[in-house]
């Protein structure tokens, strides 16, 4: 397994395992939340700074019920960090905003399981969902081949292959119900307005330089595939706008400037 490149899950296996019993415990389903939120098989090292700042804009409730609700992400960051698995402290841009409003997003209409995928994203989801059912049968391999060790005191090699079994059984049943319910948009979109499926093209004010993105719903977003959230600063700035308005986006550098050139189905 190379060290640099690990996916999300097994860099939040190889964090869990190095808990002791009880903190492992107390961090391990607010962690599972967080990895399949950005996808179990994604490369830790591809985890954008803005999308980490996106995941604490999500929590809901009291602040200090928020602020523990973030704690075990933030140790497993800093533990990224520390153990060499990322090359910046991603854990520093997991703020609460104090007073922030919730916005209405996209956020909200996964959290209820009824996404709005594009066709190529439908397909996606199902080819994810066939690769999570396949892997089944070997991680039940793993865990009879690690408990056959009977010093169970120190068996991180079954601890780690429960932990993974755990986020793969979650991510089969999310996946499924998403999949279930998912409103599958038309290949044409209307492209009067920024909306969902719209590919947008975009003029940096501040450069110059052109930009080209295409806004999906937060489970497809790839941005380094130019496909960004509807629920992200910039999507969220783009929503519902026309071609020639200029729109901010807020970033930690500061406010953003680009005039929309062109809006393509």
């Amino acid at each position: 397994m190379n060290r640099q490149n690990l996916s999300l899950a097994e860099a939040a296996t190889q964090f869990l395992a190095a808990l002791p019993p009880e903190e492992r415990k107390k961090n391990q389903q607010e962690l599972n939340k967080f990895v399949r939120w950005y996808g179990m098989e994604r490369s830790l090292r591809e985890l954008a700074a803005q999308e980490v700042a996106n995941y604490a804009e999500r929590m809901e409730g009291s602040s200090a019920n928020a602020m523990k609700r973030i704690e075990p992400v933030r140790a497993f960051l800093s533990y990224a960090k520390k153990g060499g698995l990322t090359e910046t402290n991603l854990a520093v841009h997991l703020r609460l905003k104090k007073g922030a409003p919730k916005p209405a997003s996209a956020l909200k209409v996964r959290a209820r399981g009824a996404a709005s995928l594009s066709q190529e994203g439908y397909r996606a989801l199902e080819e994810e969902l066939s690769v999570l059912k396949r892997e089944r049968p070997k991680i039940a391999d793993e865990i009879r081949r690690a408990a056959a060790d009977k010093d169970f005191r120190e068996n991180f090699p079954l601890e780690a292959a429960k932990q993974r079994q755990g986020l793969i059984e979650a991510q089969i049943r999310e996946l499924e119900e998403v999949l279930k319910s998912a409103l599958v948009a038309a290949e044409e979109v209307d492209t009067a307005k920024v909306s969902l499926g719209c590919t947008v093209v975009l003029q940096d004010l501040s450069s110059t330089a052109e930009l080209r993105y295409t806004l999906v719903d937060p489970r497809e977003a790839s941005p380094a595939k130019g496909k960004i959230s509807v629920a992200s600063p910039m999507g969220q700035a783009l929503l519902n706008r026309g071609e020639g308005e200029v729109v901010e986006v807020a970033a930690p550098a500061g406010k953003l400037r680009y005039r929309i050139q062109r809006i393509e189905s």
